[in-house]
């Protein structure tokens, strides 16, 4: 028995946002799983591992990503960092 291990997912996207983005459809569809994998990960919703997969990047590149869209690949706030040290209260 063969599992899936994939989903297809279609949605309806205006044709003027292709120009207006420069992208092709291939290049959009993979923009538009950076960016959902970027925004999950920064919410705390998904680990940094699954946002990658998400996002069909390494998890390396998914970490350049991140700096492309200047979120930390850290998810833990100054505060928190320095209470984890010890510093803070």
């Amino acid at each position: 028995m063969k599992f899936q291990t994939n989903k297809i997912v279609k949605i309806e996207i205006p044709i003027g946002v292709f120009s207006v983005l420069k992208q092709t459809t291939e290049e959009f569809a993979m923009s538009m799983r950076i960016a959902a994998a970027v925004k999950w990960y920064e919410q705390g919703m998904v680990s940094q591992e699954k946002a990658a997969e998400i996002a069909g990047l390494c998890r390396e590149d998914f970490i350049m990503a991140l700096t492309q869209f200047n979120i930390s690949p850290f998810q833990y706030d100054a505060k928190e960092i320095l209470e984890e040290a010890g510093y803070e209260t």
